[in-house]
C-alpha cells in the first residue's frame, strides 16, 4: 500500500537536475505544491489502480510511475479537477500499456482490500463473514469485466467521478458514458446474480 515513505524517494528523483524538462515543470508546480497534491491524491489513485489491476504490487509501481510522468510532463492545468483527471489518465494509460505487453496473461480475480469503500449497497448490515463473501464475490465479478468497464465503474461509484471526468480520464466521449456505465453495471449485476450457479456448474464439469 502507498505510504509517505515513497514520497521522499520520488521527490529526490524528480528534483535532480537532469534536463530542461524538469526545470520547466518546476515553474508549473514546485516541490511543496507537488507534495500537497501527492498527499491529496495518492490514496484514491492507489485504490483505483489496485482495483483495476487486481495486484497491489503492480498498483504501487504504476502509482509511482504515474506521478513521475505527471511531474515531468510539466503541463499547466485549469484547476484541481483538471490536474487530478490528468493524473488518473496517465495512470490508466500505464495500466493499459502493461496489459498490452502481457497479453498472454488471462484476467484474474481482483483481490479485495480492507481499505476499499463499500461496493455493494445492502438493506441490512451483514455479519463480518457475509461482508467478506460479498467483497470476494464482487472482486471475482469485477475481474471478469472488460478492463474499461472496471475502470469506469470504479471511477463512477468509488471515486464519485462525473461523466465528464470519466470521459476525460478514459479518453471517451461524454455522451457515451451513461450508456456504457449502464451496460457495465448490468453485466456486473448479472454475474453477481449468476455467480453461485455458475460456480456450481463449473465445479460439476
Amino acid at each position: 500500500m502507498i505510504d509517505n515513505m515513497h514520497l521522499p524517494l520520488l521527490l529526490h528523483e524528480l528534483t535532480m537536475p537532469a534536463s530542461r524538462d524538469v526545470e520547466s515543470t518546476l515553474a508549473v508546480m514546485d516541490e511543496d505544491e507537488f507534495r500537497a497534491f501527492y498527499e491529496r491524491t495518492s490514496r484514491p489513485l492507489w485504490s483505483y489502480l489496485s482495483r483495476i489491476t487486481g495486484d497491489p504490487h503492480q498498483a504501487d509501481d504504476a502509482l509511482q510511475e504515474a506521478y513521475y510522468r505527471f511531474y515531468r510532463a510539466g503541463a499547466k492545468h485549469e484547476n484541481e479537477a483538471h490536474r487530478r483527471n490528468s493524473l488518473f489518465q496517465i495512470a490508466t494509460n500505464l495500466v493499459r500499456d502493461a496489459a498490452r505487453r502481457a497479453k498472454h496473461h488471462t484476467d484474474v480475480p481482483l483481490e479485495s482490500d480492507d481499505e476499499s469503500p463499500a461496493d455493494v449497497p445492502v438493506s441490512t448490515a451483514p455479519l463480518p463473514e457475509q461482508q467478506a463473501a460479498i467483497r470476494t464475490d464482487l472482486s471475482r465479478a469485477m475481474g471478469k469485466l472488460e478492463p474499461m468497464q472496471r475502470e469506469m465503474l470504479w471511477l463512477a461509484y468509488a471515486q464519485g467521478a462525473s461523466h465528464e471526468e470519466i470521459a476525460d480520464i478514459l479518453g471517451l466521449k461524454t455522451v457515451s458514458i451513461r450508456t456504457m456505465l449502464l451496460r457495465a453495471r448490468r453485466k456486473l449485476a448479472g454475474m453477481l446474480t449468476a455467480g453461485p450457479k455458475l460456480g456450481s456448474h463449473e465445479a460439476r464439469r
